[in-house]
C-alpha cells in the first residue's frame, strides 16, 4: 500500500470514530449556522482536528486546505491535503446515516491520493493515481451505459446557491423525463464514489467546494469515469459546477445541461 494512503486511511478512521460516537449521542452535539443553510457541528471540528493531527504526526511540514479551519501553508507547499471532515452535515444533524469523510492529497497541484470513507457502513473508497480505485479492497468500475435513457442519476439541490434554482429545475426536468430515476442523497463525496462503484450512472451539481470533490475526482477517474464542468472543461474546482459519468454518458449529460444554460 502507498505509505501516504496508509496514513490517510488511518486519519479517516480516527475521524470516523469521533463521528460515529457523535451520531450515537446527537443530543450532546453542538450545531451552528455558518452561513445561510450551511451548518457546522462540534463533531465536524473535532473530526477535522483528528485528521490534521494524524497527518501531521507523519508529515509535519505538509500544507492543508480544510472546510472548517481553512488554509494552512506548511514548509512544504508542494504537498497539500484537502479535507472535508463531514460531508453531509445536514444528514448527520438530523440522524440520517448517510455522510462521509473526504481526504485528498495534491502533490505539485496534481491529486495523487483520494479517500471517501463512510463511517456508518464502514465503506472505504480509495484511489492512488494510476493504480485503479477500490472500495474495501475490491476494484471499482463505473457503468458503461452510453445514453441517459433508463439511467439512475444522482444530484444535489443548490440549497446554498438558490439563485441557480430555475436553471437547476429546468435541467432536472429534462433529465427526469428520460432517466429511470433520480437520487439526492445529501453527500456529494459519496455520490461521486457511488458513480465510481457503478451504483449511480452519473452525477451533476452546482456550486460545490474543492473539499467536496477533490477525493471523489480521483476515485472517479481511476474507475474509468470522467468529471468536467458544465462546459465540458476542467474548471470545476473553481466554478464548483460538476458533471461526472463514463465518457459516453457524460457527453449526453452535457448536452442536456448546455441546452438550458448556454
Amino acid at each position: 500500500m502507498h505509505p501516504m494512503l496508509n496514513i490517510a486511511i488511518r486519519a479517516a478512521r480516527n475521524a470516523g470514530k469521533i463521528i460515529v460516537k457523535g451520531f450515537e449521542n446527537l443530543e450532546t452535539v453542538e450545531f451552528e449556522e455558518k452561513t445561510l443553510n450551511d451548518y457546522v457541528s462540534s463533531v465536524d471540528k473535532d473530526a477535522e482536528l483528528a485528521i490534521i493531527s494524524t497527518l501531521k504526526n507523519s508529515y509535519p511540514d505538509h500544507s492543508f486546505v480544510c472546510e472548517e479551519s481553512g488554509i494552512e501553508n506548511g514548509k512544504d507547499i508542494d504537498h497539500k491535503w484537502i479535507i472535508d471532515p463531514l460531508d453531509g452535515t445536514n444528514n448527520f444533524m438530523r440522524g440520517i446515516p448517510h455522510f462521509a469523510i473526504s481526504i485528498a492529497l495534491k502533490i505539485k497541484g496534481r491529486t495523487e491520493i483520494g479517500i471517501v470513507f463512510d463511517p456508518i457502513l464502514n465503506e472505504l473508497f480509495s484511489a492512488v493515481r494510476g493504480q485503479s480505485s477500490q472500495v474495501n479492497g475490491y476494484r471499482t468500475r463505473t457503468t458503461s451505459v452510453s445514453k441517459i435513457t433508463k439511467t439512475l442519476l444522482a444530484t444535489g439541490f443548490p440549497f446554498k446557491a438558490k439563485h441557480h434554482t430555475q436553471s437547476y429545475l429546468n435541467i432536472f426536468k429534462d433529465f427526469f423525463l428520460e432517466v429511470a430515476d433520480m437520487r439526492r442523497s445529501g453527500s456529494a463525496a459519496l455520490d461521486l464514489a457511488y458513480v465510481a462503484a457503478g451504483r449511480f450512472d452519473g452525477f451533476w451539481e452546482f456550486s460545490l467546494k474543492p473539499w467536496n470533490i477533490a477525493a471523489g475526482e480521483l476515485i472517479l477517474k481511476e474507475s474509468g469515469a470522467m468529471m468536467t464542468d458544465f462546459e465540458g472543461g476542467n474548471d470545476y474546482m473553481k466554478s464548483g459546477n460538476v458533471v461526472a459519468a463514463n465518457p459516453k454518458l457524460l457527453k449526453d449529460m452535457l448536452c442536456v445541461i448546455r441546452k438550458q444554460l448556454y
